[in-house]
């Protein structure tokens, strides 16, 4: 559906040059909810723009919706159609754009204008009649939940509102790929909440290919299927999301995973030198991850049983990612040093993770 090969952005300031986007490669397939993750100056919201091209891109290629390619050089597009390759007319750009719908942190929806009119707005350029861009909008107010508000003003509205409208607006041009670019970022815990399901509900009725940007790891975990992490303008990691959090490669993405996770407490507990996270001769401290092929198993009771070992629990968590379970501990293990190692080795080969954090004999 989206293919981006080798895309570079940069912005010449007065302060110097910002590579805001560096030799990105992605590709987001039909019909999936990509999560572009990374913190501010990552370069995730030129990238967007980039796709829909209110940026243009320095050079590269782009294959938008699975058909045209475009090929950037020198901040000049040009479209392949076979074996051949044009100067981009601003027609066949404007057509390309009408496929993308997109919607923003701050709304930007029209004070002056009712909740009906704002929907309606892209949809008067379009050469539709009134009964038809009537009937559309109506359409679109049952998708978002909002028939009650057709005749109030953006002022009238919650947070959660609003972004209900401009999602219905960035959908009124019936587009294949919906991009939003910090949709929640503003919104209360409750509203984000709502607005993440409707986004999964629509990517389900529709069929919409959602590009989603943030900075929050819980939003990808919520209702993504693949996710990129940026650093610097470049795309350092990428992946399925369970797998991303089972098993982060990079420190970003470390530390992305640990602020939606309660083992995120764990370097905290540790620098504070607390004494749930203390260890004696005989013992040592232990993250464990449970993956979907392990989680439910009875590994503790096992090794108690087994191996002669207490497991005293610090900190335990079980979560639902994309469907599957995966399970975290932090826990002090006591014992004699072999059956340590034993219950360790038996852990992983039993598709556990197993990181030892500071330890006594067990070495």
């Amino acid at each position: 559906m989206i293919e981006l090969r080798h895309l570079n952005k940069t912005y010449h300031l007065k302060t110097g040059d910002v590579q805001a986007v560096q030799d990105v490669n992605l590709a987001i397939r039909e019909g999936e909810i990509y999560g572009v993750i990374g913190y501010s100056g990552a370069g995730k919201s030129t990238l967007v723009r980039c796709i829909n091209l209110l940026e243009t891109p320095d050079d590269g290629e782009m294959t938008i919706g699975g058909v045209e390619t475009i090929t950037i050089r020198k901040g000049k597009l040009f479209i392949r159609q076979g074996d051949a390759e044009k100067p981009a007319a601003e027609r066949q750009l404007n057509q390309l754009r009408r496929g993308i719908g997109m919607i923003f942190q701050q709304f930007n929806l029209l004070d002056r204008s009712t909740v009906f009119d704002n929907i309606a707005y892209p949809l008067r350029y379009t050469g539709m009649s009134r009964a038809a861009i009537r009937e559309r909008v109506n359409e679109l107010l049952a998708l978002v939940d909002l028939t009650d508000k057709a005749e109030v003003y953006p002022s009238q509205l919650s947070g959660g509102q609003k972004q209900r409208v401009a999602i219905a607006r960035a959908l009124a041009n019936r587009p294949r790929i919906l991009l939003s670019d910090e949709a929640t970022s503003a919104l209360d815990p409750d509203a984000t909440e709502s607005i993440l399901a409707l986004l999964k509900e629509l990517n389900r009725k529709l069929g919409l290919t959602i590009v989603l940007i943030t900075h929050e790891m819980a939003v990808i975990k919520a209702i993504c299927h693949r996710v990129a992490v940026m650093e610097g303008g470049a795309v350092v990691e990428e992946g399925d999301v369970y797998d991303i959090f089972a098993c982060p490669q990079q420190p970003i993405t470390r530390k992305f995973v640990q602020s939606a996770s309660p083992l995120g407490k764990i370097d905290k507990l540790l620098a504070d030198g607390s004494s749930l996270v203390q260890t004696r001769p005989g013992s040592c401290l232990v993250k464990l991850l449970f993956h979907k092929d392990s989680v439910g198993d009875s590994m503790i009771s096992t090794l108690s049983r087994r191996f002669e070992v207490d497991v005293n629990i610090v900190l335990a968590n079980v979560e639902e990612i994309q469907g599957e379970p995966l399970g975290s501990m932090l826990a002090v293990m006591n014992g004699e040093a072999d059956g340590i190692r034993a219950a360790l080795a038996h852990l992983t080969e039993n598709h556990v993770s197993v990181e030892v954090i500071n330890h006594g004999t067990a070495d």
